[in-house]
């Protein structure tokens, strides 16, 4: 049993002596909620607000399966910042998870909620206004781009978590002297036959209200959701909640709603599928020398081999002949890190055509880590202290090494790693983004684990320091997984679960672990549900027509916290997260294939 009658005594606690104890608000807010969670639910966060308090979320363990049978419905509490709202949230899944009454009910619903979708609000009391010159309860749709607003962050949070938990029905909880359904006034929807049922209230709720646009707009650009709005007083018995799951088992409201329907869809592909979705956006121009569109090309070249089709090898010989042909120029004047790693593509042509000219284009970006005598450097140029550079330098050294026979390249590219790693690792084997701040930046940890998963692929087993670097790599996957979000994500910020659950770290991190199973790197016992976690949360971010959710924008460094959680989240079409994605889907592909084929791809 869930000894919520506790909790709720201890959330008004937490609000009426949050000035004069230890902890701050946020904190004790989480404390609180941490002990709800039991065997019945999964305590996480939807965002942070301006004041850098987490937005809590209580997940029933069905809700990560987007095929369960159960309808699932999501209470939202507490979004005008009322506390009896956040108490009435609250009791009604004490009474759900609880009551024997109930169980009837939990045989076929699954109950979730944000109890809280306001807390600085609820904290000060003063709601709705949430102390930062917002007010969460109006503006829905909330404006693009997501989540850095500097005075309603709460809506963005809120709105695209919505449409990646895919509920089958929101519930908007207030407190209010009588109990009083509000219907969406924007759209007909399939609640509005509970009416007979329910006491329907006079007043509208405003157009622009979380209800009305849920069933209107699609948040996250995945599907519409049901919803209504309810005023009521607060009772231990939850039986207003009782009402409503007694009318939706009359009326036989099952679901799944348009928003489930989509992720159903998206869930419903292989890697191979995915991939070639991808590949229909992505892997189509080399303009300049970049990581990014160099990414793309690799996996579309890998996914030709897997499905043995001849035609995206020739289509990327074409587009980089150029710079084999034409005379471009592949190294800029001014080197980035970005500009050595976009030189992987030739990397990767020279190892399946055998080409000296791709040789010879990868080993003009990898003698760079050598001065005019010969000798290495400290490590390799434009690393920019930022870690990034494991990955933009690392793997270049590493497949230079491997088409040249030269062992210098495969020293130089442990000697940029270890210099690196005493830059950039942190004590809990996380690597800060850079020396500037401690965040563990998602992407900033996706790339040292997809560069040293790509150092790795190519160092000899009988150098010297592969097995330092093949301990590297294992301790920071086996941190890496220690954060894994419940619904398989990682986080714009790793250790930071308020932040926004992120796909290129995913992607990134992902690859990593594949590849170490697939190679024998890491215990497949360990991993592999690392990896199936992972793959279920990357597809519901990947559409069919290859647009995508909540990929972090180019970031160089940055000088806090605060800034990493203000980092724009893109939704829609985006080369970098299409690259990342394009990479990870051809490598769980790989994962699939038979051993016959292991020498095809590596």
């Amino acid at each position: 049993m869930l000894n919520f009658r506790f909790t709720i005594r201890s959330l008004t606690v937490l609000c009426l002596t949050a000035s004069v104890t230890a902890q701050s608000p946020a904190e004790r807010l989480q404390t609180t909620l941490r002990r709800i969670a039991d065997a019945d639910l999964i305590h996480s966060s939807i965002g942070v607000t301006r004041r850098a308090t987490p937005i809590p979320c209580l997940l029933n363990r069905a809700d990560p399966d987007h095929h369960s049978r159960k309808t699932r419905i999501l209470l939202v509490g507490g979004l005008t910042g009322s506390r009896a709202s956040v108490e009435i949230t609250l009791d009604w899944l004490q009474w759900f998870h609880a009551a024997d009454d109930a169980e009837p009910f939990r045989a076929r619903f699954a109950i979730s909620a944000v109890p809280c979708a306001n807390p600085d609000a609820w904290t000060a009391g003063q709601g709705p206004a949430n102390q930062s010159g917002g007010d969460p309860t109006r503006g829905y749709p909330p404006p693009e781009p997501a989540y850095g607003s500097q005075t309603d962050p709460e809506a963005a949070y809120l709105w695209r978590w919505i449409g990646l938990h895919a509920p089958d029905l929101v519930v908007d909880v207030r407190a209010g002297d009588r109990t009083l359904w509000s219907f969406p006034t924007t759209v007909a929807s399939a609640i509005d036959r509970l009416r007979p049922a329910l006491t329907p209230n006079a007043a509208a709720t405003p157009p622009d209200a979380l209800v009305n646009q849920l069933g209107l707009h699609a948040p996250a650009s995945v599907g519409t959701v049901p919803a209504i709005q309810v005023h009521t007083p607060r009772t231990q018995s939850g039986e207003p909640l009782r009402t409503l799951l007694a009318a939706l088992d009359r009326e036989n409201f099952r679901g799944p709603s348009p928003a489930r329907r989509e992720l159903q869809r998206r869930l419903d592909r292989t890697p191979i599928q995915v991939a070639r979705q991808l590949a229909t956006q992505y892997g189509h121009e080399f303009d300049r020398v970049s990581y990014i569109p160099a990414l793309a090309l690799i996996g579309r070249l890998r996914l030709g081999q897997l499905t043995n089709d001849a035609r995206p090898l020739a289509d990327v010989e074409r587009i980089v002949a150029p710079y084999t042909t034409d005379g471009k120029r592949s190294l800029s004047q001014r080197t980035s890190g970005s500009n050595l790693a976009g030189h992987l593509i030739f990397g990767e042509l020279a190892r399946i055509t055998g080409k000296p000219v791709y040789t010879a284009l990868a080993q003009a970006a990898a003698d760079l880590a050598f001065d005019e005598s010969g000798q290495p450097k400290p490590a390799m140029p434009a690393h920019s202290e930022m870690s990034d550079a494991v990955f933009m330098a690392g793997p270049i050294l590493a497949r230079v090494g491997r088409l040249t026979g030269q062992v210098k390249y495969f020293d130089m590219c442990v000697r940029h790693v270890r210099f690196m790693r005493r830059l950039v690792l942190r004590a809990d084997g996380l690597y800060r983004h850079s020396p500037l701040d401690e965040a563990a930046w998602g992407r900033g940890n996706g790339f040292p684990a997809l560069g040293l998963a790509l150092c790795l692929t190519d160092l000899p087993v009988d150098h010297p320091a592969q097995p330092e670097m093949l301990d590297a790599f294992r301790a920071h996957l086996t941190a890496l997984i220690a954060h894994q979000d419940p619904t398989g994500a990682w986080h714009q910020i790793i250790d930071r679960p308020e932040s926004y659950r992120e796909l290129t770290a995913t992607c990134m991190i992902t690859f990593a672990v594949a590849r170490g199973v697939r190679l024998g790197w890491l215990d497949a016992k360990t991993f592999n549900p690392v990896i199936e976690r992972a793959w279920y949360a990357i597809r519901t971010r990947i559409a069919p027509d290859a647009t995508l959710v909540d990929v972090c924008t180019g970031t160089g460094k940055q000088p806090s916290l605060r800034a990493y959680f203000d980092r724009t989240a893109l939704l829609g079409p985006d080369p970098r997260g299409g690259a990342m994605a394009l990479m990870v889907t051809t490598e769980l592909a790989r994962r699939n294939t038979t051993p016959s084929r292991a020498t095809t791809v590596p």
